[in-house]
């Protein structure tokens, strides 16, 4: 089962967001994880990964992820035929 980590700056005061983005994923891909794992950090860090794939860098992919864009970009490496719903892409 894959291992989502969430690493976020424990100095900026991120866990709360980071809890919430984990709530959010345990809740729409309830059997296709395996995981949802916390990690703290330093020095502004708020990395999304799937299995030490990187999904999500804050610095890199300007901010923070918006949910729906976060759990299309989980889907995709998880359960790429499965249907999101309102949150998925429109063609």
């Amino acid at each position: 089962m894959p291992r989502v980590a969430i690493e976020y700056c424990t100095q900026c005061r991120w866990l709360l967001r980071a809890s919430w983005m984990a709530q959010e994923l345990l809740s729409t891909f309830e059997t296709a994880l395996g995981e949802v794992a916390l990690v703290p950090g330093t020095g502004g860090v708020f990395r999304i990964t799937v299995d030490g794939e990187q999904v999500w860098e804050r610095k890199a992919d300007g901010g923070f992820p918006d949910i729906a864009v976060l759990k299309q970009r989980v889907r995709d490496l998880v359960a790429p035929d499965r249907d999101l719903g309102h949150a998925d892409k429109r063609d």
